[in-house]
């Protein structure tokens, strides 16, 4: 399970929670009401029916504003409806059915503006305030509590409140740290495009500055030696030449470039791959050797930071990331450490890392990926000294 399933599923819960409550208050309600002979089943029924429906409908609510990112009026509506009907005639106590009402709240003003969330809280208090005060009145309250109207009505009052000003921002933090979660996700997915364009106009750029001028030489030359042939074979065959000239340089330039392209700089992949880190919010600590690596190390480990760092950011959730190089006269090894463990199983690598390994066996070397003991994710690449091929 990645971040954007857990934070879904720990916010679910947390909103569901609410749900819970509300069902264990009218449990309570109901069976004090049964023990003490005063339970009515014409009023409990109907209330019951209200709450269930209630209780169906609202994450259907919840799946529409947080999955579908849109605000179903129409089904806030009905929902509170039906939460009003289940406070009336369940007896609208705070602690008891009441509290259908609060669950209501908590559902309502997810994705609105602030200030609406607030003129619902405050409709939702009259409301539980005065049904449950009406409750006490006609001698309708399921909780029976032996208080007079005034200290009724008061407690109603402090109870509604608390709970209406407590309800909705928790609620509505918990959304917004979810929707921060999936923004962050979406980012990282659109940052990972941007790179990936950028080196694809990188490197049609270096191709169309390293050969494009000999290209359009030849095409030149080679018509001018079409239009000489005819009238002088000796000029025409010079400028034959010069095109088999520039083919040669053309062909020997491309090569550089796919050469460059493919063999990647060690030092300058070390400082990307830690600004690409540190700006995805994980702390990057590089240690490197005090000398200079031997020959044919660091194009390899190049590739391998690259890939083990893309692994980071698309497969774990690291906080930090540490890549440390040593070298002895026999062998080097690059170590990439990080505090996001992947969530696959340790044989299953992935394409780029499978991609990895095959590259580091043709060098003679090894590479190795899995969880270690203490909670950390470990890759590590050895090659012998000298390398192979």
């Amino acid at each position: 399970m990645d971040a954007i399933q857990r934070a879904r599923r720990i916010t679910w819960k947390v909103l569901i929670s609410n749900f819970v409550v509300m069902w264990l208050l009218i449990a309570m309600a109901t069976s004090l009401m049964l023990v003490e002979g005063r339970l009515h089943w014409w009023r409990a029924v109907p209330a019951l029916i209200a709450a269930i429906c209630f209780t169906w409908l609202c994450p259907r609510i919840l799946n529409e504003i947080l999955d579908r990112r849109r605000y179903p009026t129409r089904q806030v509506v009905v929902a509170a409806v039906l939460a009003v009907v289940a406070a009336v005639v369940g007896g609208a106590d705070p602690l008891g059915w009441g509290f259908v009402l609060l669950c209501w709240l908590g559902v309502a003003t997810l994705k609105v503006p602030k200030g609406t969330s607030w003129s619902m809280a405050a409709g939702t208090w009259v409301a539980g305030v005065a049904l449950g005060g009406l409750a006490m009145v006609t001698g309708t309250s399921l909780m029976g509590l032996d208080l007079s109207v005034g200290a009724g009505l008061l407690f109603c009052a402090l109870t509604y409140g608390l709970l209406c000003a407590i309800v909705p921002p928790s609620n509505r933090v918990w959304v917004w740290i979810w929707t921060l979660a999936v923004q962050a996700h979406e980012w990282r997915e659109a940052h990972t495009r941007l790179a990936l364009a950028e080196e694809r106009l990188r490197f049609a750029r270096d191709l169309h500055d390293l050969v494009g001028h000999q290209l359009s030489a030849i095409a030149v030359k080679t018509e001018l030696a079409v239009r000489l042939s005819d009238v002088d074979a000796g000029a025409a065959k010079a400028e034959m030449a010069e095109v088999n000239a520039l083919t040669r340089k053309a062909l020997r330039e491309l090569r550089q470039a796919v050469r460059g392209y493919r063999e990647l700089d060690l030092a300058a992949e070390l400082n990307s791959v830690k600004g690409v880190l540190e700006a995805a919010g994980v702390r990057c600590e590089v240690h490197l050797p005090h000398g200079e690596l031997p020959d044919g190390v660091a194009p390899v480990f190049a590739y391998a930071v690259r890939e083990a760092v893309t692994n980071v950011l698309k497969h774990s959730t690291a906080t930090f990331c540490d890549i440390t190089l040593r070298f002895t006269a026999q062998e080097a090894e690059l170590s990439v450490r990080n505090d996001g463990v992947a969530r696959r199983p340790s044989a299953d690598l992935g394409s780029g890392l499978t991609g990895m390994g095959e590259r580091m066996a043709a060098v003679g070397g090894k590479m190795s990926a899995h969880p270690t003991d203490d909670g950390e994710f470990l890759l590590k690449a050895v090659v012998s000294i000298p390398i192979d091929g």
